[in-house]
């Protein structure tokens, strides 16, 4: 299966630069596998697609501003981090450039509060680094730090938070699961009032977001590893509802990632909290996923690949050639699909 095979053009003009508002305003393409239908709607109409006892499973992993600019020790020289991974209270790992400059032993300040040292050069030219700092660690990158909008968004958001789900809770996401970012506290009060039941489960987003696929065999490339948990409560939840033949919509490819990664081959789960560097694409046989709430993802992204896993990929790229026509708005800040 080739790279190649998930391409499709998309006009620059269509990448949505700035999100929109309320956030259940967006616009939200209907596909409904039975039928090959599509039908146009806003996000608010969601509820009309969903039913009673409805499992809607959702990330609510949080995204800190871990965009940092500083400058080395001494020299001067400018250097950009992207906070990745916590090791522990003061060590992470980054991704950074230039890379030139950041060699082991080598120091760099970000303002007066906060200074980095790398210990260790990783694979991918990735940076072991420890912080030092004066305060609280989460309270500083607040204040100096950005959020890591993917680099197709151009410019940076006043509102830090429109950058997260209005559930957000745990930090530790390089990028937000962008596909939560359209439900509002009241669209998800109206949900619970019809008997539809929210699932929380945790996957933190990690560098799998920025890597592109760089072989045209998708079966060489691989995938980075993600941390994430599931409760007892959610598995039991989600178990159940399954007995009971009720839909499990995933809010999200992250949440599939974790769904999928929890389940035997009879689609049970079971709790547990690891890393998954799953990889879902055409020919995967989905064991708990019914359905799926997403945004419109990058041609030849691992994203695309498995939204094309779900309902076939000469459906996935004909709906999006339709999206493109209709002039729905792309990526993280970009519009919904509902995949039924």
């Amino acid at each position: 299966m080739k790279k190649s095979d998930f391409f499709y053009d998309l006009p620059e003009e269509l990448i949505a630069q700035y999100p929109v508002e309320p956030r259940d305003s967006s616009r939200l393409l209907v596909y409904d596998r039975k039928t090959n239908q599509m039908q146009h709607k806003h996000f608010f109409e969601i509820e009309n697609f969903l039913q009673k006892g409805d499992v809607l499973v959702i990330n609510n992993t949080k995204v800190l501003p871990v965009r940092l600019y500083g400058t080395k020790d001494k020299t001067g020289g400018k250097i950009e981090f992207l906070l990745l991974k916590r090791i522990d209270l003061k060590t992470w790992e980054v991704v950074l450039k230039p890379g030139r400059i950041a060699k082991i032993g080598a120091k760099f300040h970000f303002g007066d509060k906060l200074s980095a040292k790398v210990v260790d050069i990783i694979e991918g030219g990735m940076r072991v680094v420890e912080f030092e700092y004066d305060g609280v660690f989460e309270d500083i990158l607040n204040d100096i730090g950005e959020m890591p909008l993917p680099h197709y968004i151009k410019q940076q958001i006043e509102n830090k938070a429109r950058y997260n789900t209005v559930y957000a809770e745990h930090t530790g996401s390089s990028a937000a699961p962008t596909a939560g970012l359209h439900f509002t506290p009241q669209l998800m009060q109206r949900l619970r009032d019809k008997g539809v039941e929210f699932v929380e489960v945790l996957l933190h987003v990690g560098l799998g977001t920025f890597r592109p696929v760089k072989e045209e065999n998708i079966l060489d490339h691989e995938m980075h590893s993600e941390y994430f948990e599931i409760s007892q409560q959610a598995v039991d939840t989600i178990n159940n509802a399954k007995k009971q033949g009720r839909r499990i919509i995933s809010v999200g490819t992250t949440s599939v990632r974790v769904l999928e990664s929890c389940s035997d081959s009879n689609g049970v789960l079971k709790a547990g909290a690891g890393e998954t560097k799953i990889f879902i694409y055409p020919g995967y046989k989905f064991k708990v996923v019914d359905s799926l709430i997403t945004n419109f993802h990058l041609p030849e992204s691992t994203l695309i690949m498995l939204v094309s896993a779900l309902m076939g990929r000469e459906n996935a790229l004909n709906m999006y050639e339709t999206a493109v026509k209709e002039k729905y708005r792309f990526f993280s800040f970009g519009d919904s699909t509902f995949i039924i």
